[in-house]
């Protein structure tokens, strides 16, 4: 039996884990369970479960949760502080499905204890590639991907040689706004951003998806994840969904990981490997599917796909940076203190004024120096925001 600990549990991809769990009693022992608001979703889970501790990020919260916990040997906790409390118990397998940079931290505690990090935060390798990659050196400790593209690059590089790979080709679905026309996104509201047609996850991430800094942020993980040059990655959409990855050999063939857009396949390849589970998903049937189609991504209408490669040719913290100054421009977006195609501006113009003013620290393997740098990024793209705001 498993220990295991899941971070962001009562989002999407936590459910999804949380799903196959029930489906296996006897194959996982729940050590820690954290959530943000949704606290009966948390404590419902924890109590089902029978996990040690349940977590909320919100402080508010905390009394919310101890009474809907009441009767049960669970404990109840809340704020930053309790989070890495949990994330320091002992686990094999730490899933970590926390959205944005507050998803680091905890990850890092879990594979400095030796466990395997089922990584769905992308911003951890974003930020941090380079200290995740020595945190597990270190410790014993596996970073699994759990994002459908990077497990799917995962698995289709197993067994082959790094120096065979010429090429890796991360699928896009191309989001809410794939067939509307540049000119009209001027004025598009986050609520039309958040109609994915065929993913269903949060507000942020389908936001993200619909401006591609989803993408963007994927892009740079490939590179930390798996030793790449930035001219190695492409990026295509496939409006089908069904195509996660391709890689490309020397000698010109190319292999594809083809599957449902279910995220259970790539968090139960995490949760069983190096075995492979029984996942309930959907078998394809390929004589129904009809075709494949792929198109090239439009820069002019996803300008934030195009930062992905400014922001590896930089290098070092400039990672940190960019998913920090990203993070608050989707706040301003929500918010409606920008549109949706300024969104990119905000980062690009608050990455110029780091180099500019040599704010960006200059050792990525200190979280101290990545959390300088994500402070700053944030505080300088909040600048940019509300002198947007004061023009208007």
């Amino acid at each position: 039996m498993k220990r295991i600990s899941i971070f962001g549990a009562t989002g999407s991809i936590g459910q999804n884990t949380i799903d196959l769990i029930r489906r296996d009693p006897n194959g996982f022992q729940v050590v820690a369970l954290s959530g943000g608001q949704n606290i009966q979703q948390l404590a419902k889970d924890a109590i089902d479960l029978r996990a040690q501790i349940a977590v909320t990020a919100d402080d508010a919260l905390l009394s919310e949760l101890q009474t809907a916990l009441s009767g049960h040997p669970i404990q109840a906790a809340a704020g930053r502080g309790a989070l890495l409390e949990a994330a320091h118990r002992p686990v094999d397998i730490c899933v970590s499905a926390i959205v944005g940079a507050a998803g680091l931290e905890p990850g890092l505690i879990a594979l400095s204890h030796g466990a395997t990090l089922a990584l769905a935060n992308k911003e951890s390798m974003v930020a941090a590639g380079a200290l995740m990659h020595k945190t597990a050196a270190s410790s014993g400790g596996v970073i699994l991907p759990v994002d459908s593209e990077h497990s799917a690059i995962f698995q289709l590089l197993q067994s082959e040689k790094a120096s065979d790979v010429e090429r890796v080709i991360i699928t896009a679905s191309g989001g809410a706004f794939r067939d509307t026309a540049f000119e009209d996104l001027q004025h598009v509201t986050p609520e039309q951003a958040c109609q994915h047609p065929t993913w269903d996850m949060g507000q942020r991430i389908t936001i993200d998806s619909a401006s591609m800094f989803n993408k963007s942020l994927e892009v740079i993980e490939a590179k930390e994840l798996f030793g790449l040059r930035p001219d190695q990655i492409e990026v295509v959409i496939h409006p089908q969904s069904l195509i996660h990855a391709m890689v490309g050999f020397r000698d010109g063939g190319i292999t594809a990981h083809i599957g449902a857009h279910d995220m259970r396949h790539a968090i139960g390849y995490a949760l069983y490997y190096p075995t492979r589970g029984d996942i309930p998903v959907e078998r394809l049937d390929f004589a129904k599917l009809g075709q494949f189609t792929f198109q090239a991504p439009d820069l002019r209408k996803y300008p934030a796909l195009g930062l992905a490669w400014d922001v590896m040719e930089i290098g070092g913290l400039a990672g940190a940076a960019f998913n920090a100054a990203k993070e608050i421009a989707l706040d301003g977006f929500i918010d409606r203190k920008i549109g949706f195609l300024q969104m990119a501006e905000v980062v690009k113009q608050a990455m110029d004024a780091l180099i500019k003013d040599n704010m960006m620290g200059d050792d990525p393997l200190s979280l101290e120096c990545i959390l300088a740098t994500d402070f700053a990024a944030r505080r300088v793209a909040q600048d940019i925001i509300d002198a947007v705001r004061a023009g208007n």
